[in-house]
């Protein structure tokens, strides 16, 4: 069995891409490389995505201390942080579930994604059995120095929860240079992935939709082949300054007319996410 599911291997044929695609993803191992595990040991914060009770699909931040992420194995990584309250993954992530990591450094572009089946691992962590691990080229990463804030010592979170954008939300997506997008496939699990463009790249459509491009990768296609066969997806906007997070969950589809791509320049495709879903958390300060 090769390392694509049906709905990597269908976007692949499309795009004319599935010999390389197919030499690329034999860099997908389920076991964590010895650079990968002082990259993971090094970060102060990582993104996971997954689905939860209902099907829906999130993505959400986890912070802590450099070392909060670590590797006690050669095919586990231990991560001693759990969602803030609030989070809509805070409950699901204190049982066993699939779940999609993407370690990212902004500063350096560097990023790898981990994936795999999470268990509680004591009151406040999390182990990650690894299916895929694989790093990602360093396309549309904007270098930037991230210094999140740390959480108040009570933990508490503002949190507001809708079912469409309120105003402020879609202008801060419209400004917006760096997403996180998290899907799933049922068989193989979860995967989240970083999307990046100039200030602007996300075209908010409406309180509940948004547009956004797809330009040249990899050629795995990993996140648009998990849309494919499964279209529940999550997306994540992270203030980089404050630690302020903006959740959105809903359903997502590519859409491949050229027409829609006019004025977004560089881009191949286009996902259309339809939002069903929003929680916004400040960053654990007092209200």
């Amino acid at each position: 069995m090769g390392p694509f599911h049906e709905g990597e291997l269908a976007v692949q044929q499309r795009v004319g891409v599935a010999a390389n695609a197919e030499r690329i993803g034999r860099s997908i191992h389920a076991e964590i490389p010895d650079v990968a595990r002082r990259f993971a040991a090094e970060r102060e914060f990582v993104i996971v995505g997954a689905a939860d009770a209902e099907g829906r699909v999130w993505a959400t931040l986890l912070r802590g201390e450099p070392g909060f992420v670590s590797a006690p194995s050669g095919d586990r990584l231990r991560i001693d942080a759990r969602p803030r309250p609030g989070d809509p993954l805070a409950g699901l992530l204190a049982g066993e579930t699939d779940l999609g990591m993407l370690l990212i450094e902004p500063a350096t572009r560097r990023r790898m994604r981990v994936n795999g089946r999470a268990t509680p691992a004591g009151p406040t962590g999390l182990e990650l059995a690894t299916r895929e691990v694989y790093a990602n080229c360093p396309k549309y990463i904007h270098p930037r120095e991230v210094r999140l804030p740390a959480a108040n010592a009570s933990g508490a979170t503002r949190a507001s929860t809708g079912t469409a954008l309120t105003a402020g939300q879609a202008e801060r997506l419209g400004e917006a240079d760096t997403l996180f997008l998290a899907s799933r496939h049922p068989d193989t699990g979860a995967d989240v992935s970083h999307r990046g463009g100039p200030p602007g790249f996300v075209v908010v459509a409406g309180p509940n939709a948004l547009r956004i491009p797809d330009y040249a990768g990899n050629m795995m296609f990993n996140t648009l082949g998990n849309l494919a066969a499964h279209p529940e997806a999550g997306l994540l906007l992270v203030d980089f300054v404050s630690g302020d997070t903006l959740q959105l969950t809903g359903r997502a589809t590519i859409n491949w007319d050229p027409a829609v791509r006019v004025g977004m320049a560089g881009a191949e495709r286009v996902i259309e996410f339809l939002i069903e879903g929003v929680v916004e958390l400040r960053a654990g300060r007092p209200a």
